[in-house]
């Protein structure tokens, strides 16, 4: 009789690597995905016109890159046929009055540039980004590691040997800093500050969250070092090497096959059932889902701890395609050739933005970010045509209001709502590339309400399975009493961006799962 499976849940990226390390270590798994389609956010269609390859959500791969995943799967997943694009250009700023800084992935170059803007700013990167690279073992595995382990403990005992208590003290309260703290009172020129301030929102957060300074000098070391890949074809090319990769090792997958229930007996997890009626016995369930979906589906109401009531959503985002025609002509110098281009004018623009969206507002003037993938991958169109992926981190979940008092909209984002905040994006990107009319042939738009619709894990389009901050972050995630990927139910790991180490392409808490359970 053959062994019973590790059920898996859905098929995002924590799914994808702690089903590739399980199945590769001989261990049966079964996933199962509610969608017609395997990825959860690695998805890419042709949304625009016939022969455009959009990355519909999820788009830029450094943090898997530089993730222990990743350097564990590299050789297999190339294998079945992963393969990455890059540009030593990974982003910069685009300033309203047309001012552009960029990010490369020289370190004595950014050092030379940054210091142009503001002398002693370049100094102040190189110690920042070497501070963390100085840091790297220990700051990585708090970031990604399993938080509530032997191991972490050693490590923190290790560094307060080395430090002292007030040392590792003190190291602690600076990686507390928000971002406004961090770039204000490190670096004179708005330009710079205006780089970095943008790139907080795709961790969750905002200028004025704590430990949103850190989180800011570990991206900049990590575009620095990584650059910021995506893959070649698509996200959805990733998941299609995964799922090679797991079904080469014996794992099964199965697509369009809704999980309604998870069985359990004497207070362990025993298999689930689907929305047809047919029940799956497992080894161990592994939940790739909220804890709304956890604890208010799958799972009778009387095992949800108290803390899932409270459990809270950030914010929604917004995502914009677009097919062209011409490859974009910036109306600023050093753009062409840039992976990720943030429209924002600094750090009170960030936060103006992200406080509308959070009060329930569309924002008056949003932080836009814009990727040009044509430009690393020519695979996504047709020669000498392109296309744009714009993310917006800011949008709310429930509409309150406009901040420009521009829009009239109910509470709930409908077609009209959509399209006409969409028509604010294309304003103030259309006035920093040429001619962008002409070249435009066709866009798509994406609400928080359409995301959620794609995958019911972005609850009200949150792409980050949570609010961010720091009560429900680090050991603290989802809930206050949680520890690792374990529930109150035997055998049922709960996974995914909700669960440390939180949102993200990285797969860390797939990965972290995997190895406890020996993979």
């Amino acid at each position: 009789m053959a062994a019973a499976p590790h059920i898996i849940i859905g098929t995002g990226i924590n799914s994808l690597v702690a089903a590739a390390l399980l199945s590769r270590k001989g261990k049966p798994v079964l996933m199962l995905e509610r969608s017609d389609r395997i990825g959860g956010c690695l998805r890419t269609d042709e949304i625009t016109l016939p022969g455009y390859s959009h990355d519909v959500m999820a788009a830029t791969f450094v943090l898997f890159l530089t993730s222990p995943a990743y350097a564990e799967l590299a050789g297999d997943l190339a294998k079945h046929g992963l393969e990455f694009c890059h540009t030593d250009r990974p982003t910069a700023v685009l300033r309203p009055d047309g001012r552009a800084t960029v990010l490369t992935m020289d370190r004595a170059a950014n050092i030379a540039a940054f210091d142009a803007l503001s002398p002693g700013d370049g100094a102040q990167h190189g110690r920042d980004v070497g501070g963390i690279e100085a840091d790297a073992d220990f700051l990585f595995a708090l970031l990604g590691g399993p938080l509530w382990s032997a191991g972490t403990a050693k490590l923190l005992a290790k560094q307060a040997w080395k430090r002292g208590l007030n040392g590792l003290k003190s190291w602690v309260g600076a990686a507390l800093q928000p971002a406004r703290g961090w770039l204000e009172s490190s670096y004179g020129s708005e330009d710079l500050q205006a780089l970095w301030a943008p790139w907080v929102l795709h961790c969750g957060l905002t200028p004025e969250s704590t430990y949103s300074g850190q989180m800011g000098r570990v991206i900049a070391f990590a575009l620095e070092a990584a650059g910021a890949p995506v893959v070649k074809g698509g996200a959805g090319a990733a998941a299609e090497a995964f799922e090679r990769l797991i079904t080469a090792n014996g794992g099964e997958i199965r697509t369009g096959t809704d999980v309604t229930r998870i069985l359990t007996e004497n207070g362990r997890a025993t298999g689930i059932e689907t929305a047809d009626g047919e029940v799956i016995r497992g080894a161990s369930v592994i939940a790739s889902v909220t804890p709304s979906q956890l604890y208010g589906r799958l799972l009778p109401q009387e095992t949800a701890p108290e803390a899932a009531k409270n459990y809270r959503h950030g914010r929604g985002n917004f995502q914009l395609h677009y097919a062209l025609d011409a490859v974009p002509e910036w109306l600023s110098e050093g753009l062409e050739d840039v992976a990720l281009v943030h429209l924002a004018d600094g750090v009170d623009s960030v936060s103006k933005s992200a406080n509308e969206a959070e009060r329930g507002m569309l924002p008056e003037t949003p932080t836009i970010c814009v990727g040009q993938p044509h430009r690393m991958d020519p695979t996504r169109c047709p020669d000498g045509k392109a296309i744009l992926w714009l993310q917006i981190p800011d949008a709310p979940r429930v509409i309150k209001g406009d901040a420009a008092k521009e829009i009239d909209s109910g509470p709930e984002w409908d077609e009209p709502t959509r399209e006409a905040f969409a028509d604010r994006i294309e304003a103030i990107l259309s006035r920093n590339i040429k001619d962008f009319d002409k070249i435009k042939l066709a866009r798509r738009a994406y609400s928080p309400a359409d995301l959620q619709d794609l995958n019911m894990n972005l609850v009200g389009g949150d792409p980050y399975g949570g609010s961010c901050t720091l009560d429900q972050f680090f050991v603290w995630r989802p809930f206050p009493q949680s520890v690792n990927n374990a529930t109150a139910v035997k055998d049922l790991h709960l996974i995914g961006a909700a669960t440390h180490p939180g949102p993200g392409l990285g797969g860390g808490s797939g990965y972290n799962l995997a190895k406890r359970m020996g993979a």
